[in-house]
């Protein structure tokens, strides 16, 4: 990063009763069934779908009630059922990240891993959210499966 020194990434895992095929499904196209959107989007409680384009260079946005749209990420890959990787661009004003989430069977169960990585170091401040950021968002997606 030209010189600028990079923070740890966030780490997170969480296990859920149910496939890997259902925990991917319910991660990537039920995200708007999980994800709190009333505090973790662009437009709040006006947000009435989520997209998540299912291919590599798809775009995962929000569109409001009202029609307007706001992009979350690039889906850099795109390996279903066990791995995703985007580029995760929610706030233009700040440098991009990159999201990783792997998948995987524990007998029965799903681990679902998830690094969140490439912070800048004037980063500090946003990591640091994002560190407890994904705990509730993670703790929405258990509680949905």
């Amino acid at each position: 990063m030209n010189g600028t020194s990079v923070l740890e990434a966030v780490h997170k895992t969480v296990t859920v009763d149910c496939t890997v095929e259902e925990a991917f499904r319910v991660f990537t196209a039920e995200a708007m069934s999980w994800w709190p959107v009333e505090t973790h989007s662009i437009h709040g409680e006006k947000v009435k779908e989520l997209v998540f384009e299912e291919r590599e260079d798809g775009t995962i946005f929000e569109v409001a009630e009202d029609g307007a749209t706001a992009r979350w990420a690039t889906v850099l890959t795109w390996e279903p059922p066990s791995r995703l990787v985007l580029a995760w661009e929610v706030n233009p004003a700040s440098p991009g990240t990159e999201v990783e989430v792997r998948f995987s069977d524990e007998g029965g169960r799903t681990r679902v891993e998830l690094e969140h990585r490439g912070w800048a170091s004037e980063q500090d401040e946003e990591r640091t959210a994002y560190d407890s950021g994904w705990d509730y968002v993670l703790g929405r997606y258990v509680d949905r499966l």
